[in-house]
C-alpha cells in the first residue's frame, strides 16, 4: 500500500518549531514558571495584535473561553443565546454551562454558515447571538450584526484562526470572542489552550477575573469563578506558532485550491460538492469537508481502508445528541443542518500536505466514488 495521508500532520509542524520550543520549555523549566510565566503575558499581548483587538486572555481550552466569554456579559440566568445547529458539541456546552439556554437556528445551504434570516425569526427569544466561523472561514458577521442590533454577539472562532471578512478579521467583529488552541487548529498547542479576545478592558478583566477562581488578589474572591488559565508551556508553543501562522494560513488556501482543480472533474459521481467560499470572506481552511449527496459512509470506509485519513465531523447534530433532547427539537427541527451531516466528508489539509499526497487523495476518491 502507498504511503498514509494523515487528516493533519501534528509531527510535520512540530518539526518546523521544535528547536524554538525546546529553547523555551528549557527557559520555563529553569524558572518555575508555569502558571503565569512571562510567556503567557506575551502570548495574550501577540494575539490580541493578530486579532486586531486591545485584549487577549490566556483560557485553559477553547470551551472554557466560550463560558467564559459568555458569564462576562453578565446575561439573565436562563437568557436565551442564539446558535448555529451546525456546530461543534462545545458551543451549545459552553451556553448551558454559563447558566444560559441555547436558542438553535438552521444555516444557509450553501456555505453553511450562521443564517441572518433564522437568526432574525428567533432573536426575539435571547438576550445574545453567537455565531459560528466554520471550518475557517467567517460568519456574515455584517449582516448579522445587523440583526443584532443592541444585542451582544459573541464569536465562536474556534475554527477560524486569521481569516477575514472584508478585511476585517475573525475575533474583531463582536463585543467579544473565544477561540480554541486544540493541536489540530490552525493555531494549536501541545494539549488544551484557548483564548478570549476583545476591546472591552472591562470584559476582558472580568473573563481573566472568572478564569483565576474569581480573585484578583490571593485568597480575595470577588466573584464566583473556576480555574481556567493557561499554561505557560503552552503558551510557549503558541507563540512559535503564532509567527508561522499566516505563512501556514497561506499554504492551506493553496493546498484548497489545489484540492479544487483535482477535485473539478468528480461532480458526476455521487453528486460530490466541493466547498464553497462566502463573497467577502478570506479563507483560512481548517477544513477542506466536500459533501456527497450518496454513499459518503462508504467512500469514508474505502478512503480509510487505503491509508486516507479522512473524516466526518458532526455526524449527529447538536439538537439531535441526547444531552441536548431537552431542548424538545425532534428530526426535521433543522433540515439543512441535518442534510449536511449526512454529507459530509473532511479530506486531509494542513499547511505541510504535499501535491503528491493531494493527488494520491484524489485518485483513492474518484475510485471509491466510481463504485457507489
Amino acid at each position: 500500500m502507498a504511503a498514509a495521508v494523515p487528516l493533519v500532520d501534528l509531527q510535520a509542524a512540530h518539526a518546523e518549531v521544535a528547536e524554538e520550543v525546546r529553547e523555551g520549555f528549557d527557559r520555563v523549566l529553569s524558572s518555575g514558571a508555569y502558571i503565569k510565566g512571562p510567556d503567557v503575558a506575551e502570548f495574550e499581548a501577540e494575539y490580541a495584535a493578530f486579532s486586531g483587538v486591545r485584549h487577549a486572555v490566556g483560557t485553559a481550552n477553547g470551551t472554557d473561553a466560550l463560558e467564559l466569554a459568555l458569564r462576562a456579559l453578565e446575561l439573565p440566568e436562563g437568557a436565551g443565546v442564539v446558535l448555529p445547529a451546525n456546530t461543534f458539541v462545545a458551543t451549545a456546552e459552553a451556553v448551558v454551562r454559563a447558566g444560559l439556554r441555547p436558542v438553535l437556528v438552521d444555516v444557509d445551504p450553501a456555505f453553511l454558515l450562521t443564517d441572518p434570516a433564522a437568526v432574525a425569526d428567533r432573536l426575539g427569544e435571547a438576550a445574545a447571538l453567537m455565531p459560528v466561523h466554520l471550518n475557517g472561514q467567517l460568519a456574515p458577521m455584517e449582516q448579522l450584526l445587523e440583526v443584532a442590533g443592541e444585542l451582544p454577539v459573541i464569536e465562536d472562532g474556534a475554527q477560524s484562526q486569521g481569516a477575514l471578512r472584508h478585511g476585517r478579521v475573525s475575533g474583531s467583529w463582536g463585543r467579544i470572542s473565544a477561540t480554541s488552541f486544540y493541536p489540530g487548529k490552525n493555531l494549536g498547542a501541545y494539549g488544551d489552550a484557548g483564548a478570549v479576545v476583545t476591546d472591552d478592558a472591562e470584559l476582558a478583566k472580568a473573563v481573566r477575573l472568572i478564569g483565576d477562581h474569581g480573585s484578583g488578589v490571593k485568597y480575595v474572591h470577588e466573584r464566583f469563578g473556576f480555574n481556567s488559565r493557561m499554561d505557560t508551556l503552552q503558551a510557549v508553543v503558541l507563540r512559535a506558532k503564532l509567527r508561522r501562522l499566516p505563512a501556514w494560513n497561506e499554504a492551506r488556501r493553496t493546498a484548497a485550491a489545489r484540492y479544487d482543480e483535482l477535485l473539478s472533474g468528480l461532480d458526476e459521481l455521487g453528486g460530490l460538492t466541493t466547498p464553497l467560499t462566502m463573497p467577502g470572506n478570506e479563507h483560512v481552511w481548517h477544513l477542506y469537508a466536500v459533501r456527497l449527496e450518496r454513499g459518503r459512509d462508504e467512500v469514508l470506509a474505502a478512503l480509510q481502508a487505503e491509508g486516507i485519513g479522512a473524516g466526518v465531523h458532526y455526524p449527529v447534530p447538536v439538537h439531535l445528541q441526547p444531552a441536548f433532547a431537552h431542548l424538545g427539537h425532534g428530526a426535521g427541527s433543522f433540515p439543512v443542518t441535518e442534510k449536511a451531516a449526512g454529507e459530509i466528508l473532511t479530506l486531509p489539509l494542513f499547511p505541510q500536505i504535499t501535491e503528491d499526497q493531494q493527488t494520491r487523495v484524489a485518485e483513492v476518491l474518484a475510485k471509491a466514488l466510481a463504485r457507489i
